[in-house]
């Protein structure tokens, strides 16, 4: 991902009929067909990319898999395992080579929950969009749709990632203690005061976005924001949250700003915790 990952609705709106741009809604079934969509684009609910048995969970709340086990079995945090992963992407006709621009309408996070997926899985990262603030935005200036497109099936390859963002919890205790890391904590402030990993700091994934316009809020302001918590570009940034969904908003809109070096903590505070690892309480 770069400073091209977060994409406004003119240019989606310049871009959707491209034929190697493949527009994915992540909402539920009946949202997208019953609400409508934007016009040609695949639905993949967003609980059809979670491992089985987290699929129910839509609150950041208990697991059970560890993220220490491979991504392929899908058994690192969340993640829904290579094979699940390739045939949704396949049924929805979306190939390695396509620029996939995702939406939700809950400000991205799932949405960038799908995309930060697609990476691990090996989408090559500069393919990857989240379209600025979700459906919403959209239909505030353009026409929606209830017809859905007639997809030809494709074989998705799932690869190696480029870059593999994803730490296990022993870099995470080692991070800790690193002058040089920020270990980052995506949740609110009443989560964060019960319990953190000792040292993150609380950075709500939801500082960066405007409510009004459901968008990201403007660059030089969420640096600001971001400096003002000590996540900068020059230090190596660790994410967590409860289950790996809103670290995701948070990684995609720091790659989108630049930041090269951050690290996705798959297993989050459900293996933390699991595992008996301290917490601190504020």
């Amino acid at each position: 991902m770069n400073e091209d990952a977060i994409v406004s609705p003119e240019w989606l709106a310049e871009h959707r009929d491209d034929p190697d741009v493949v527009v994915v809604d992540v909402r539920d079934a009946w949202e997208y067909d019953g609400i409508g969509h934007v016009p040609g684009a695949v639905n993949v609910p967003y609980d059809a990319i979670r491992a089985e048995e987290h699929a129910a969970e839509g609150a950041e709340d208990g697991a059970d898999e560890s993220a220490s086990e491979s991504v392929e079995s899908g058994r690192a945090g969340m993640l829904p395992g290579a094979d699940t992963f390739a045939t949704l992407m396949g049924e929805a006709g979306i190939t390695r080579e396509d620029t996939v621009v995702a939406y939700d309408d809950h400000h991205g996070v799932f949405a960038a929950r799908l995309l930060v997926t697609a990476l691990l899985y090996g989408h090559p990262p500069e393919h990857l969009r989240l379209l600025d603030g979700d459906y919403s935005a959209w239909t505030r200036e353009h026409p929606a749709s209830t017809e859905t497109p007639d997809v030809a099936a494709t074989t998705y390859e799932v690869t190696d990632p480029e870059h593999d963002p994803l730490v296990d919890i022993e870099a995470v205790e080692e991070a800790v203690d690193d002058p040089d890391v920020v270990v980052v904590d995506t949740r609110s402030p009443e989560e964060y005061a019960e319990g953190h990993i000792p040292g993150a700091v609380n950075f709500d994934w939801r500082e960066v976005v405007d409510e009004e316009t459901r968008g990201l809020r403007p660059a030089d302001v969420v640096r600001d924001v971001l400096a003002e918590k000590g996540i900068v570009p020059e230090k190596r940034v660790v994410l967590y949250c409860n289950t790996a969904r809103r670290i995701s908003h948070t990684y995609v809109v720091l790659r989108h700003l630049g930041y090269e070096d951050v690290d996705f903590y798959e297993g989050s505070l459900t293996e933390w915790k699991r595992e008996g690892r301290p917490l601190v309480s504020e």
